[in-house]
């Protein structure tokens, strides 16, 4: 089995990231369960505006991006909290992502179908639930399984404050919900690899 994180810091590599160290949590425990986990920082990619899942121009980097997407049964989006809102890198990928809507599987499936997905969520402010519906209800739409708490998230607070990596509270209780957001992800995906989903009656 297959994951796959995209980390959509504004932060572009090798640059410390609070949301990786984070999502490591989730990651790391999916690996100690066998799964064969990828990780894309989608900042350091040329990603194109659009809707579509081929290249938009020349150089376009999300071909590739989708490529993993398919392959993979797991997803894990991760993105920092900034006004409250999910980073401008997670609205691209899930604008992007919209493109799979129209896709299907040989049998008829929408491609994203039979795959699970969850979030991961860091900031100094408020605003994880809200990053968290966000993103959940893109990937429902989408056609993702989102399992009862696949999520994670740290913050703050109100106001500001040091970032994850920094210190700060609460640091414990977000790696066990993590622990417990990819239990609950590969528990989801081992049954509808057992029993998929149909294609939806026409």
């Amino acid at each position: 089995m297959k994951a796959l994180v995209i980390n959509c810091t504004l932060k572009k590599s090798p640059e410390p990231s609070n949301t990786e160290a984070l999502f490591r949590t989730v990651s790391e425990h999916l690996e100690r369960e066998g799964v064969e986990a990828d990780v894309v920082r989608a900042v350091d990619l040329d990603i194109a505006p659009g809707v579509v899942s081929e290249a938009v121009h020349e150089g376009d980097d999300w071909p590739g991006v989708h490529e993993k997407l398919v392959a993979s049964e797991i997803l894990v989006i991760a993105s920092p909290t900034w006004l409250g809102q999910p980073s401008s890198v997670a609205k691209r990928v899930l604008e992007r992502m919209e493109g799979m809507m129209s896709e299907t599987d040989d049998d008829g499936r929408p491609v994203a179908y039979n795959r699970v997905a969850g979030v991961v969520v860091t900031g100094n402010e408020d605003g994880a639930h809200h990053v968290i519906s966000e993103i959940t209800g893109g990937l429902q739409d989408i056609g993702y399984t989102i399992p009862g708490q696949a999520w994670t998230y740290w913050n703050q607070g109100p106001g500001p404050g040091p970032s994850f990596l920094e210190g700060g509270s609460g640091h414990d209780w977000s790696r066990s919900t993590g622990r417990a957001m990819a239990a609950n992800l590969l528990g989801v995906a081992r049954a509808l690899a057992a029993r998929p989903l149909g294609a939806p009656p026409q």
